[in-house]
């Protein structure tokens, strides 16, 4: 979860350095760290980031842990991920801003599970 919460940050520092599509890979990034550790919990391990993603929307959302809002934000954390990392386009602002938001509402979720469930978060 640490670095979840150092994504979040750097998502942050990057937006306000004008790096807007390396700010929207980070912000997905503390997502998918945080869905990893949600998944881990469940004692279940996915390798890549297509799985992760699959195993939070069955696993996690239709038990009703999380919400379907996590899980699409979570995919259009990807998406957009994606998309600057792969085609070189540069998300607007507001957009960017919008995938920290998810992202730091995605990580503190996650971390309020871990807390239910007895794992201690600094």
């Amino acid at each position: 979860m640490r670095r979840a919460e150092r994504s979040v940050r750097s998502a942050r520092n990057l937006l306000d350095d004008g790096d807007h599509d390396f700010a929207v890979s980070r912000a997905y990034y503390a997502m998918f760290y945080a869905a990893t550790a949600a998944l881990l919990q469940r004692g279940i391990k996915r390798a890549r980031h297509s799985g992760v993603i699959a195993a939070f929307a069955e696993h996690l959302v239709k038990s009703g842990t999380f919400t379907r809002e996590h899980q699409l934000a979570l995919q259009a954390a990807f998406r957009d991920r994606s998309k600057g990392d792969y085609t070189g386009d540069f998300p607007p602002r507001e957009l960017v801003e919008q995938r920290i938001e998810e992202a730091r509402q995605f990580v503190a979720a996650v971390a309020h599970f871990l807390r239910t469930e007895g794992v201690p978060i600094d």
